[in-house]
This record gives structure tokens, sequence and C-alpha cells, in this order.
């Protein structure tokens, strides 16, 4: 019996997707307070802000770790395209956060043809004021700096109303989960 319990569970494992299996984490300022203030320039090299990035409703905010070499980072951006009309509909905007350069945001966005801010913070100090930098990377490591992939979803007045992360660098909230759970705010 145990083998067949362990051989069922195997199985599932591969048929269902990585996203499916990681483990929901409690990262960055706590759901019902405020966020910090965003410290980040646009691909252009402007100012960002909460005002600016915002719906009427509010902002979902999307930390990567980088648009240049991370692959499950460059995948999730493009996935998120197909999240931007929904979500402007839902009354939010959509904006991406990492410790990339503007100049490296900028390429990705046109290579890619994103539709969405995304927004550099080269010095990690947005990264750290939501304490989720990744403490695996020491000072003089290229990766020091990076955020653990985590998702905001903050009101027009900067108050968490919900978080999404998921263990490991691999795994991020596919795109009907930050659709569900926006739907699901009052």
């Amino acid at each position: 019996m145990r083998s067949l319990v362990f051989a069922l569970a195997a199985a599932t494992a591969l048929l269902l997707p990585a996203a499916a299996l990681a483990a929901p984490i409690d990262i960055g300022p706590a759901v019902g307070t405020k966020a910090p203030a965003l410290a980040a320039t646009d691909a252009a090299g402007a100012p960002a802000s909460l005002r600016d990035l915002a719906g009427p409703r509010g902002l979902v905010l999307v930390f990567v770790r980088s648009a240049r070499w991370c692959p499950f980072c460059q995948a999730q951006l493009i996935d998120l395209r197909t999240a931007q009309g929904a979500l402007k509909a839902k009354g939010y905007g959509l904006a991406a956060l990492s410790y990339d350069s503007p100049e490296v945001l900028a390429q990705f966005a046109a290579r890619r043809d994103i539709g969405y801010p995304l927004l550099s913070d080269p010095r990690s100090a947005t990264i750290d004021a939501y304490g989720i930098r990744d403490p695996q990377y020491p000072p003089g490591h290229m990766a020091h700096g990076v955020p653990q992939p985590a998702i905001f979803i903050l009101s027009r007045d900067g108050v968490v109303q919900a978080k999404l992360a998921e263990e490991g660098y691999r795994n991020r909230p596919p795109v009907t989960v930050i659709l569900e759970t926006v739907s699901r705010l009052p």
C-alpha cells in the first residue's frame, strides 16, 4: 500500500505544473499595511510613483530577479502581457520591478513587446524597503540585490491588499491566480 501511495504521489508530481507544487511563502509588508514608496525609475529613466502607475483601484506590482539573465523572470514578464487588459478592466495598473538598469529593461520591453511599465531599482532601494532581497547572494555576486520573486496588489493609496509569492525562484503564480486574487478583492 505504501508503495502505491508513493507511486501515485510521484505520478501526480510529474503531471502537475511546477507552480501547482510550490509552497506559498509570506514575505514583504503585511496585508493591510502601507507599502513602502517606490524608489525606482521607468525604462526611460523617469521617476516612478504609485500615483502614476496605479489604476483607479490600485496597482499589481511584480518583483522579478532580472529581465536580462533570468529565464523564469523573462517568461513571467512575457506571460503578464496577457493580464494587462484584464487588470485594466478591473481598475488596476500593472508594473514589474527588478534591479536591472533602465537600458536593459527598455531593450527587453522593445524586443518582447511589453506594454506595461518595467521599473529599474539598480540599488535595490525598493527591494530592500519591501524586505524581499534574496539573502542567498552575497556582495560581489552578479545576483546580489535581486528580490525574491513576489507580487503585491496595492490599493490606490498604497495599502497592501494581497500578496503572492512561492518558494523558490523558479515558481511564479500564474496569471490566472493573479486575476482571481484581484477579482476577490473588495
